[in-house]
């Protein structure tokens, strides 16, 4: 009997992409051929260490039996290729040790960086092939669906309240309440709409419109294991009563659309979509929209509305979009990390998730790390590690080797924090105790050549241009915000300024209406309180 191919796996994720995984991929397939050597060429997603990709993982084997045991190499560029060959890397793996050579790292969940880490959400990322329901289910996938079959809706709601899950996309609101909100509603709780029969009584829309600088956790799920999100969604579905889902994308994911496409095909193909999930004769259908280039549209009705085909402006609250939300009918909103949590949830059990994190903040954080950092990427963590363990321990300090000296967490809405306050517990509660918020998870860190000054007027100038312009303390705040930080750095009237620019960001914060104007205060607060020597020292 021959022996299997050897497995080697090299991620498609957009980051790895970038940094030249498909020309080391290539480079592997061209240079096993040249040399007859045979090979199985895997393409998975990103272990998250982008510092280290493109990254090569072979995985051990012995005659026809494979070890499941990986060794990993990297940065491997295409120019790498023929020496690894050399070395006996794709032909005398000794299992679990791999080949000698300069780039070998060894076993990555054996890596001091990884090892740390507590992969809940992301666990299959970078290990499976995305695309393949077989390896997904071999895996542990649609475990969590199959149990949510055989529950009443409310106790899979009830599961998920459990579990504390909060939303993973910004406001962190508790995800089981928002369904239970979606499950009782009633249909005489939507507006009337033309031919209201032909469409479903309630909907599932997940927000993957990640638009957040410095964030890129949901890309990466999308791209590395699409079908876990599948799965979360349709669990909802059955959990609330929806029988038709929604994936509003970001347009500026291709890579993205592709995997999500090929997953929904593929679990239709499986009968883990459509008119009889398991054999179940219980329905639920899923399919992609994409966004439609505006930041605006990650507020969830915004998107709602872009949804429906119209232009994406901010509705009026209330109603809520889970009384009336996607034409009009009771409708989910979640983030993709939400979704995605869902699974391991049902599979096992509230407690087991409960079990993770601190205080309110229960489970798993996938956390960007960005910005002037030496190691950049993906790690997932309990909630309770440190601003600063992230930024040192994970993230090494900054690239440019000079001091830290402030961080956005949050996204482009987000406080800056100082070096003061790294110490500070990644907890939603502890965070909006000095005024932050996580958010979405993202981490942009920033040296002390930064000039907080010119980032509070980006901020101004962000709002300004995302604005949907529904409402005139966004629309018309932000711009004069621009105008007002721009005397006060030019050093006009400064005192009045100041007073002005206070004055502005009270008006913005509470009379907008959505948290586009409502948060931009927060970044330009924050500068103003922290860094106030960049503007000249407040007057």
């Amino acid at each position: 009997m021959s022996a299997a191919p050897l497995r080697v796996c090299v991620s498609c994720d957009a980051s790895a992409l970038a940094l030249g995984a498909e020309r080391t991929a290539q480079a592997l397939a061209a240079e096993a051929q040249r040399r007859g050597i045979a090979i199985e060429l895997v393409r998975t997603g990103s272990r998250g260490m982008l510092w280290l990709e493109p990254l090569v993982e072979v995985e051990a084997g012995i005659g026809d039996s494979r070890l499941g045991i990986r060794t990993a190499y990297g940065p491997v560029r295409a120019a790498d290729v023929p020496s690894l060959f050399d070395a006996g890397v794709f032909t005398s793996p000794v299992a679990g040790e791999g080949a000698a050579h300069a780039l070998r790292l060894g076993a990555v969940e054996e890596l001091d960086w990884f090892k740390r880490q507590q992969r809940l959400c992301f666990a299959r990322v970078g290990v499976t092939d995305p695309l393949s329901v077989a390896d997904y289910v071999a895996h542990g996938g649609f475990r969590g669906l199959r149990k949510a079959l055989d529950m009443a809706p409310a106790a899979i709601v009830q599961t998920v309240i459990d579990s504390g899950l909060r939303g993973r996309g910004g406001a962190a609101f508790p995800t089981g309440i928002k369904w239970k909100t979606v499950l009782e509603a009633a249909r005489s709780s939507q507006s009337p709409i033309s031919n209201p029969e032909s469409r479903p009584s309630k909907y599932i829309v997940c927000n993957a419109d990640e638009g957040d600088s410095g964030t890129f956790s949901d890309r990466m799920l999308m791209e590395g294991d699409p079908l876990c999100l599948v799965e979360g969604m349709a669990i909802a579905g059955l959990a609330v009563g929806a029988t038709q889902g929604y994936i509003y994308l970001r347009s500026e994911y291709p890579h993205a659309r592709r995997a999500l496409d090929a997953a929904i095909a593929a679990a239709y193909a499986a009968g883990w979509l459509g008119a009889d999930i398991g054999g179940s004769g219980k329905r639920f259908e899923l399919e992609v929209r994409l966004g439609a280039g505006a930041y605006i549209c990650g507020e969830e009705t915004a998107l709602l509305d872009s949804l429906e085909g119209k232009r994406g402006q901010v509705r009026f609250k209330p109603p809520l979009p889970a009384l009336k939300g996607l034409f009009g009918r009771p409708t989910v909103v979640n983030n993709v990390i939400s979704l995605a949590s869902v699974p391991l949830i049902l599979e096992r059990g509230a407690a087991f998730y409960r079990d993770y994190g601190t205080g309110r903040s229960r489970g798993t954080l996938p956390i960007q790390l960005a910005g002037n950092l030496k190691r950049t990427g993906l790690v997932e963590l309990a909630f309770g590690v440190t601003l600063r363990e992230l930024l040192y321990d994970y993230g090494g300090g900054s690239l440019s080797g000079r001091p830290l000296r402030a961080v956005q967490v949050g996204g482009p809405l987000g406080a800056y924090l100082p070096a003061s306050q790294f110490d500070t517990v990644l907890d939603y509660e502890a965070f909006a105790a000095i005024g932050a918020m996580l958010g979405h998870g993202g981490v942009v860190a920033f040296d002390d050549t930064v000039d907080m000054a010119e980032q509070a007027r980006y901020a101004m100038e962000f709002c300004a241009a995302e604005s949907c312009g529904k409402c005139t303390p966004c629309r018309i705040g932000s711009t004069r915000g621009v105008e007002v930080l721009e005397r006060i750095r030019a050093g006009i009237e400064r005192e009045k300024n100041f007073a002005l620019l206070e004055d502005l960001c009270e008006t913005m914060r509470f009379g907008s209406l959505c948290a586009l104007g409502g948060l931009t205060p927060d970044p330009v607060r924050s500068a103003l309180a922290h860094f106030p020597e960049d503007f000249g020292g407040r007057a």
